[in-house]
């Protein structure tokens, strides 16, 4: 039994978006995780708010494109640039979600190197960034995609329940049951 059949399984069918939504958001925080550390341990170790928008930005191109084409391949009703302009739009409201532990930590709690130790600094900036604000930013997310970019459901939706079933209107001509052929017709006599 493959994973895609144990979800089948154990998900009900109302919570996979969620699950596909959740598998991107996942990877995407691993992105953003990344980068920021790389960057706020190395070029923009003093300017760790530059490091988080540089961080959020690129994890945000992917998350754009894979959940377009995954978790919310099945919703729409906006043309792609309007669609695109407001998932950016959102993003960058939840950028300022995401921002906000983490300014806070740095600016009204004080740690910063000045007071504390590079470790300490370095647990408080992954946990405010990292922790808080992607939580904070995940929940509001979910919530705009569905409400304000990809606000309408296509069409009745289930990729696991027929795997063989046709997924564009070629498909679906070519498994229609054939027509009965009839004879040809003779040639026409030249006159």
């Amino acid at each position: 039994m493959g994973v895609i059949d144990r979800v089948k399984d154990v998900l009900p069918p109302k919570y996979r978006e969620m699950a596909k939504f959740l598998v991107v958001g996942g990877t995407a925080w691993c992105i953003d995780t990344a980068i920021f550390t790389v960057l706020s341990h190395t070029v923009l170790a003093e300017k760790v708010i530059t490091a988080k928008i540089i961080s959020i930005l690129v994890s945000t191109i992917f998350s754009y494109i894979a959940n377009r084409e995954w978790s919310f391949n099945h919703r729409g009703g906006r043309e792609r640039h309007h669609e695109a302009m407001l998932f950016f739009v959102v993003n960058a409201l939840a950028l300022g979600l995401n921002l906000i532990p983490l300014a806070v930590s740095r600016y009204v709690l004080g740690f910063t190197t000045e007071h504390h130790s590079q470790f300490a600094v370095t647990i408080a900036d992954f946990v405010a960034a990292n922790l808080i604000g992607t939580v904070i930013g995940m929940m509001f997310r979910y919530w705009a995609y569905r409400r304000f970019v990809f606000p309408d459901e296509l069409e009745e939706y289930d990729e696991f329940d027929d795997p063989d079933a046709p997924t564009s209107p070629v498909a679906s001509v070519t498994t229609a049951p054939l027509a009965p052929v009839r004879e040809p017709l003779p040639p026409a006599s030249g006159s």
